[in-house]
């Protein structure tokens, strides 16, 4: 148990550590929770709390209800999730299984849309392939909030099974297509005229993302389309230094956009002929600048991206809420706050109306949409000669978990007075040590959830000011580790 944690996004480890047992484990985790939740509502119902109880409430007392098991294109992850649709079916769940591997925000729209107790998704995302891991997602289909996955950790256990004659079925079902039909009725776009290269980095975005891009009109170059379940070697990650091929067809002239998911498909990298990878916050302030045109609404961000953000939504009399890094605290805001549009400088984004969830699939038709209306590196270059240049990047330092903590902490008595030639004027705690300088620019240290790595941040007027910060944010952190 001791080896099961759940972190900004879920519990991820290397396989010599996510074994059988410790899933099954994190199953019964989930059917306890669950069946607790089903209880109190129903006692609810019952009651006459929420007014008085139909038959069919009464009826449902008993049912544990249906729950969703996803799974991305790991070697092993198909396993890992019958093996919790086993736990869950002993516990009375009857489970939705998807015929192939996709990616999670399929997962957690089937679940909002077909009113289910919520899902499991075995993946590792990003990480490298010899990671694995498991997320939880609600009824609502937004990122699981730390307290309900705090209760999953507290209830983890060898599986409990119910009597044999109590047990729900699998059913092996079509994810796809529906959430698909629904991504065409969300965002209006033609895009007839339109090349798209895109690149699933071998993972489960493939024939999820393209099909929906050229069922919308767009011509689409397929890179990276095939089956890996060792994502050729690397970590499915779409950053700039892994996405050689996509930059050189857009550059080229061969397409007029590109578009890359990570190893689940809920982030999303995308590639202009000018720009080439385009920064995730300039991204981010595009997309929010493109809605905005027809739409009205706040926007919420991470403590790790960019103030641009707040520029566009200033200028258009709107208001942005910042957040701790990790998407279900940006859920959590774009609730309380009704906002447009949330996301993160790692890639993540959700739209209003669609999921409170990061999806780099239905972002990829919404961004095709965009570029249509008005070309990316033409809107981007507007929006910097109204608001200014921003340039951000992040290094990460290798740092163990136990450590993560104290080092954040002992930042505040090793802060110097002055940072790569800036004064310190002040520092912002809302998620590690964020540290704003005299002439504008900003240095971020918090610990990764997800690896055994502290993350550093920069963002300045330009690139090369952006390395000296990284530098410096460096040889500020390693000592203390």
């Amino acid at each position: 148990m001791d080896e099961i944690s759940f972190g900004t996004d879920g519990w991820r480890a290397t396989l010599e550590t996510f074994t059988d047992r410790r899933v099954r484990m994190v199953g019964q985790g989930v059917a306890t929770v669950l069946r607790e939740d089903d209880r109190r509502e129903s006692s609810k119902r019952t009651s006459g709390e929420d007014g008085p109880a139909s038959e069919d409430d009464r009826r449902e007392t008993d049912a544990a209800g249906t729950v969703a098991i996803g799974y991305d294109a790991r070697e092993h992850s198909r396993g890992f999730a019958e093996e919790l649709a086993r736990v869950l079916c002993a516990n009375g769940f009857d489970v939705l299984l998807p015929a192939r591997d996709c990616p999670t925000p399929v997962t957690a729209w089937t679940v909002r849309d077909r009113g289910l107790a919520g899902a499991l998704v075995v993946t590792a995302s990003h990480n490298p392939p010899e990671y694995n891991g498991v997320k939880f997602v609600p009824a609502d289909g937004s990122p699981a909030p730390a307290a309900v996955t705090d209760r999953i950790e507290a209830n983890l256990a060898e599986p409990d099974p119910l009597p044999e004659s109590e047990h729900g079925r699998v059913e092996e079902t079509d994810f796809v297509g529906p959430y698909l039909d629904h991504a065409l009725d969300f965002v209006d776009a033609d895009l007839d005229g339109l090349t798209v290269a895109y690149d699933a980095m071998h993972g489960s975005g493939r024939d999820v993302t393209d099909r929906l891009l050229e069922a919308a009109g767009a011509d689409v170059l397929r890179l990276r389309c095939e089956t890996d379940p060792e994502f050729g070697g690397e970590s499915p990650e779409p950053s700039a230094e892994k996405l050689d091929a996509l930059i050189e067809r857009v550059e080229s002239g061969d397409a007029d956009l590109g578009i890359a998911n990570d190893g689940d498909a809920d982030r999303i990298g995308v590639v202009t002929p000018e720009r080439g990878m385009l920064d995730p916050s300039l991204f981010f302030a595009a997309v929010y600048d493109h809605l905005l045109e027809s739409e009205s609404g706040s926007a919420v961000r991470t403590v790790s991206t960019s103030a641009i953000v707040d520029r566009v939504a200033q200028a258009h009399g709107e208001t942005v809420a910042e957040t701790p890094v990790g998407f279900k605290h940006v859920a959590e805001a774009m609730k309380e706050t009704d906002a447009l549009m949330g996301g993160e400088e790692s890639g993540g984004f959700g739209v209003r109306g669609h999921l409170r969830n990061k999806d780099g699939v239905t972002l990829a038709l919404l961004t095709a949409a965009a570029a249509v209306e008005r070309p990316l590196d033409e809107r981007v270059s507007a929006l910097e000669d109204a608001h200014g240049e921003v340039h951000q990047d992040r290094i990460s330092v290798d740092c163990p978990d136990d450590r993560k903590a104290a080092v954040v902490a002992d930042l505040d008595g090793a802060l110097p007075e002055e940072i790569a030639g800036a004064a310190v004027e002040r520092v912002n705690d809302v998620d590690g040590f964020k540290i704003f300088l005299a002439d504008g620019s900003w240095l971020l240290v918090r610990p990764s959830g997800t690896e055994p790595k502290l993350r550093v941040y920069a963002e300045a007027t330009d690139d090369e000011r952006v390395r000296e910060l990284l530098t410096a944010g460096r040889d500020l952190v390693e000592p203390l580790v």
